[in-house]
């Protein structure tokens, strides 16, 4: 990977003016103004349909796209609403927080709209596209069609459609065939949209990083229609969950939930389903961050029924049998390992050993220990961070930090004076912390867009852990052109990330 910068932000928070961000022009003066600035990457959360609390982590299909974030200006674009149309289905409320029940209402409700005035012509390139996707586009639009008419978990469908018995699909398809059309219009759509903006994104000189999560959830397409790819039981409930033991920040771990791959029925056929998903990924996307990357080497089983995570046991999982595969399928791809938490000795080696870069985050380097997370300790291939969706701003997490850890980490990178606390686009010391980023030797440095324009914990994306008001953060336009560019130009241009360009 050449030495390079880049930006986290998710579609979703940009600004627009439908209640979330989506794929329209903002998206692309986003990626105009972070290439002004210097840097070559944008980092995404995964863009996958999203299920329960909104987590892009924990989306109901591994290939179906997010909805919410088609726009409706396109759609007028080739006739299928109106200019009156769209002015009435803008958002009145707060343009600093995602409001996703506003959103979903509205994007169906244009989106039908839209549906019941394709041509004959647009038909025609919807069922060239559903013939092209049906490995994956079959099932979803058949299941979010029976979810709609049932409005229950997929376990507990008529005995038939839970099981996945095509005799029982193809009747309800048939029986259904409306709503079954107009599920895969919305991806036809989603991707219609998705595929233009990201040319233009490519073409103004900015490469996208996407993000896959290890697990799928159990209430997901990818777990109904491959269940004998699961370790589920004869009802198709979990033997086992996924989740982390406890540590020194939980006495109980943490229970994800996700049910387990069988790794044993899966490399029969040379772990066909994983390959075909990651390889997927990258004819969306420019480079891949792969989360949870330990579980690859070994996997963590909570028994099902438990509700905390102590008496969990560590599987083996596929190592290199598997990341081989994926290296073999997609040659020279730029592949990010997520590899935070604690790691013993062999699945440091293990990942070292793929060569794939892992992640550093500054935030993690003042403990009182010599961490490895500190700047200086960086070696080439690595991926550095301020901060990720997981963490708090880089101002908040001052805020927070104790006043050892706040000094060190501020004479570490330089700051002098008065007013560390002062926040926004000139705030000095979250400035003087992202130059040390840039300034490391890690081959790319990534900044969260919050930490680039000063802001505190009320924006921060995401609390591990906790339910609600997660994923909510926007940024308003004004915001944007109060960001400091010739900053941030010069820093990358000085510390090498933006030669080239």
């Amino acid at each position: 990977m050449e030495r390079a910068s880049g930006v986290l932000c998710n579609i979703s928070s940009l600004p627009s003016k439908f209640g979330i961000g989506n794929f329209s022009r903002d998206a692309e003066s986003f990626a105009q103004t972070i290439h002004e600035m210097g840097f070559k990457w944008w980092q995404m959360l995964p863009l996958t349909a999203i299920g329960c609390g909104n987590s892009p982590y924990s989306g109901i299909s591994t290939y179906a796209g997010n909805y919410l974030y088609i726009n409706p200006y396109e759609l007028m674009d080739i006739n299928l609403l109106t200019h009156d149309e769209v002015n009435n289905f803008k958002y009145n409320g707060s343009p600093y927080k995602a409001d996703y029940n506003f959103a979903k209402w509205n994007v169906k409700n244009f989106m039908q709209i839209a549906f019941s005035r394709l041509t004959d012509e647009m038909k025609s390139s919807v069922k060239k596209f559903l013939k092209e996707q049906s490995y994956w586009l079959d099932d979803y639009a058949v299941f979010q069609a029976i979810a709609e008419k049932f409005g229950s978990k997929w376990w507990e469908w008529e005995k038939a459609l839970k099981e996945h018995n095509q005799k029982a699909i193809e009747a309800f398809k048939r029986a259904n065939e409306d709503r079954y059309q107009y599920y895969v219009f919305e991806q036809y759509e989603f991707f219609r949209q998705w595929n233009m903006l990201k040319k233009k994104i490519n073409d103004i000189g900015v490469k996208i990083i996407g993000d896959l999560p290890f697990y799928v959830a159990l209430d997901s397409v990818d777990v109904w229609a491959n269940a004998d790819q699961f370790q589920l039981d004869g009802n198709y409930r979990p033997k086992a969950v996924a989740g982390v033991p406890p540590d020194a920040f939980s006495d109980t771990g943490q229970m994800w939930g996700n049910p387990l791959y069988d790794f044993d029925k899966m490399k029969k056929d040379d772990y066909s389903w994983w390959r075909k998903r990651v390889s997927y990924c990258f004819k969306l996307y420019d480079g891949l961050r792969l989360d949870h990357f330990r579980a690859f080497y070994n996997y963590f089983a909570i028994p099902y029924g438990d509700e905390t995570a102590v008496n969990g046991v560590w599987h083996a999982g596929p190592k290199n049998e598997l990341i081989n595969l994926i290296k073999k399928d997609n040659k020279n791809a730029v592949i990010i390992a997520e590899d935070l938490g604690l790691l013993t000795p062999d699945v440091t080696e293990f990942i070292k050993k793929t060569g794939f870069p892992g992640m550093k985050i500054f935030q993690f380097a003042f403990d009182g220990t010599q961490s490895t997370h500190l700047p200086h300790y960086y070696d080439i291939n690595c991926v550095a961070y301020t901060g990720t969706h997981d963490n708090d701003t880089l101002l908040g997490w001052l805020y927070k930090a104790n006043e050892g850890a706040r000094n060190f980490a501020l004479k570490y990178c330089n700051f002098q004076g008065f007013g560390w606390g002062a926040g926004g686009p000139e705030c000095g010391s979250t400035k003087a912390i992202i130059k040390t980023v840039i300034a490391s030797s890690a081959s790319l440095a990534v900044i969260p867009i919050q930490d680039l324009l000063g802001y505190g914990s009320d924006t921060r994306m995401n609390v591990p852990g906790v339910a609600e008001g997660n994923w909510e953060f926007r940024i308003a336009n004004e915001a944007l052109y109060g960001l400091d560019r010739a900053y941030f130009a010069d820093i990358n241009n000085t510390y090498g990330r933006s030669y080239g360009m």
